[in-house]
């Protein structure tokens, strides 16, 4: 048992020997998807494609107000067949704008999976750029609690993003 213990710390011993010339950088991955002008390209990108099912949507939703208010207004004065009839078609207007809100979500969803997996492809890209370019050993990520200033890469990487083409 002392022996094993003697070899784990010869270990740790010749371990910390070899860690002392590594050089580690940081990058917060938030700061960069704020700041990113492929990000902001890409929410410029969904928002134009998607601004006509959204348009759409709200136009589903004043008809949907309206038809309600008029049965409202109109009820006690309508026949009851019209009465049925209107309130039928005032369910089916309800359902298809709810089927057409949640196929809206999930297209939408879908997209910006698919904006932010090229972004987040982008910027591993750019991170190993720097990293072979100024000789890193080992460059973080999440899950950093601290790190010095000289650590931290952000700043370069956000200017390695912006000279990247899209």
């Amino acid at each position: 048992m002392k022996t094993k213990i003697a070899l784990f710390l010869g270990l740790l011993l010749a371990a910390n020997v070899s860690f002392a010339d590594l050089k580690i950088g940081v990058v917060n991955i938030g700061a960069v998807l704020e700041k990113a002008p492929q990000a902001e390209k890409a929410k410029k990108r969904l928002e134009q494609e998607f601004k006509p099912r959204d348009t759409q949507l709200v136009t589903q939703q004043k008809e949907i107000q309206a038809m309600q208010e008029k049965l409202k207004k109109d009820a006690s004065v309508m026949g009851e067949s019209q009465r049925n009839k209107l309130e039928g078609e005032l369910q089916d207007k309800i359902r298809d704008a709810k089927r057409s809100q949640q196929e809206f979500s999930e297209d939408f969803n879908a997209r910006r999976n698919d904006e932010l997996a090229k972004l987040q492809r982008r910027i591993v890209e750019a991170i190993k750029a720097i990293a072979k370019d100024q000789e890193f050993d080992l460059i973080l990520t999440d899950g950093v609690i601290y790190s010095s200033p000289q650590m931290d890469v952000t700043s370069q990487l956000q200017q390695k993003l912006s000279t990247l083409p899209e």
